[in-house]
């Protein structure tokens, strides 16, 4: 690889640090977080170490999903700030050595979008294919079975059309028509105006929702010995079924082919795929990035486990990644702004002393960190930030309020970053923020941790930087070495700039094994230790051994 491929190849191994600019920061005082408040922080990312930073969507919007309804995909809601910020972020995070990479929407728009305003005039206008329309069935109810994952039917009645829309998600979210070529061709246009502005990348959002079965067949309903995809809510009723209809259809791959080209006239550039709702997540991810016609990298829930991870079933994840993602790059993350922080999805299952909880935070970041591919950081991980309990009342989520009772809400993980303990409403804003801040989340605020040198905040610098730093963690290279319950142990590299790494998924200390010729290079606060042949690692304990 020249020094250039290697260069424009940062995507292969970055760390991502994904910005929900909503509850980032508020540099206006509305309580809303916008884009002059991203660029006052991003001293905070750099000085994490990320190299790249994604950032929910900023454009025009009616807001019922919070931005994923877009009404202008070329201009700026303005709660957000103006193009003029988005050319001033991009300078900043540029000359602090960070990639930007931002979401595209483009599965579906909002229904106040022109070009739907148009679609729905009548049959035979300039844009009536650009959505996805059907007649209704002979009943008069929608043309098929297909559901919303936002709860009811995927049909919405237009009374002005007089023909029922595709809707995987909203009713105000209607499915743009991908079968159309002159639907590409624009939305290729969008993707140029950003890139021509100097944008690093796409995180494109439900990319695996592009194609419907133009059919219109049912979907079929799960049978109960088929278990639900990872990731998905046990009594969410969206999932009672099997989507082979508009989930991860294979006409999709076709369709990624113009994506990859447009990006391969910007060098550098990258995208990074949402897969969403699939029955085979990490299969669909590893099918979509497959050589170099399709995305560059994509990520997926396979690490956003309802459950405390097992060292068999990480052994397991990692050898199926092996396995499918031969010719393509798999992105890692452990949340995002659509599931329940770590410690919310976990805590459920009992809890351990602070000393434990946090030793096990600092091993989970490590082996993402260890990890082959990019990963993806979410803010606010990186504080140890619980998963917010709010009342019904305080929820802002159209997904949460529709599905309460059935679903967590997602507004528990995106209330807005704690950055100065002792200041009104954590320093995020002047105001009223737009969700509230726990009171726990005030004593993890940026300013405290950086303080002091044994916090979580402090580890996630001397990690990141420490991967940054190791040939090893930087290349495709990973080889398992068994071990038993509940010591995970890989080692990756080759040479003499192998690591070998070791994780403890249990509370308790336990070891293993290692051999002849190796010696502790890392350990999160020195936790571990080597007696002879044999690593020994504390409860929740890590250690990463380099050649002696």
């Amino acid at each position: 690889m020249t020094a250039r491929e290697a260069h424009d190849a940062w995507w292969q191994h970055a760390v991502i640090y994904q910005i929900y600019p909503r509850s980032f920061q508020d540099a206006t005082g509305d309580g809303i977080g916008d884009l002059a408040g991203v660029r006052q922080r991003l001293a905070h990312v750099r000085e994490l170490g990320a190299e790249a930073v994604w950032i929910c969507p900023f454009v025009r919007s009616p807001m019922r999903d919070f931005g994923y309804d877009v009404s202008d995909y070329c201009a700026v809601e303005p709660m957000f700030g103006t193009l003029a910020d988005v050319d001033a972020l991009l300078a900043q995070a540029h000359a602090l050595g960070l990639r930007v990479i931002i979401d595209q929407v483009w599965n579906h728009t909002s229904d106040q979008h022109p070009w739907f305003q148009e679609s729905r005039r009548d049959r035979h206008n300039d844009k009536a294919d650009w959505y996805v329309w059907a007649d209704a069935a002979p009943d008069g109810g929608p043309p098929n079975n297909w559901l919303a994952t936002f709860g009811g039917s995927a049909w919405a009645f237009d009374d002005v059309r007089r023909q029922y829309y595709l809707h995987n998600f909203l009713v105000q979210q209607p499915d743009l028509n991908w079968y159309n070529p002159r639907v590409r061709q624009a939305l290729m246009q969008v993707g140029r105006f950003w890139l021509d502005r100097g944008v690093d990348g796409f995180r494109l959002d439900v990319v695996n929702f592009l194609a419907h079965d133009r059919t219109l067949a049912d979907n079929p309903r799960r049978p109960p010995d088929v278990p639900r995809p990872a990731g998905a809510a046990p009594k969410d009723p969206y999932f009672e079924y099997i989507h082979t209809g508009t989930v991860s259809r294979p006409e999709t791959l076709d369709f990624l082919a113009e994506i990859r080209a447009l990006m391969d006239e910007y060098p550098g550039t990258m995208t990074l795929g949402e897969i969403s709702g699939a029955e085979d997540p990490l299969g669909t991810a590893a099918a979509f990035v497959s050589g170099r016609h399709r995305l560059h990298t994509a990520y997926n829930s396979a690490l956003i486990s309802p459950m405390p991870y097992s060292a068999g079933y990480l052994a397991q994840l990692i050898g199926t990644v092996l396995a499918q993602f031969a010719d393509g790059f798999c992105c890692w993350t452990l949340g995002t702004h659509d599931f329940p922080r770590l410690k919310g999805r976990w805590y459920g299952h009992g809890r351990h002393e602070a000393v434990l909880e946090k030793r096990r935070e600092e091993m989970l970041l490590a082996l993402l960190l260890a990890l082959p591919g990019s990963c993806c950081i979410y803010q606010g991980d990186e504080l140890g930030l619980t998963q917010a309990q709010l009342s019904f009342d305080q929820l802002r989520d159209p997904y949460g309020i529709a599905n309460h009772g059935s679903v967590e809400s997602r507004d528990g993980c995106r209330t807005p970053m704690p950055w100065e303990a002792d200041a009104p409403q954590g320093g995020f804003t002047t105001g009223t923020p737009w969700l509230p801040i726990p009171a726990d989340h005030l004593a993890l605020a940026v300013d405290r941790q950086s303080r002091d040198a044994d916090s979580l905040l402090r580890t996630y610098r001397e990690l990141i930087a420490w991967r940054r730093a190791s040939p090893s963690l930087r290349t495709r290279e990973i080889a398992l070495i068994h071990a038993e319950e509940p010591v995970l142990v890989f080692v990756r590299g080759t040479g003499a700039q192998r690591l070998l790494c070791a994780f403890n998924l249990g509370p308790q200390p336990d070891g293993v094994q290692v051999g002849p010729g190796w010696r502790i290079a890392e350990s999160p606060r020195h936790a571990a230790e080597l007696r002879g042949d044999r690593l020994h690692l504390p409860g929740f304990g890590c250690a990463f051994l380099a050649p002696a």
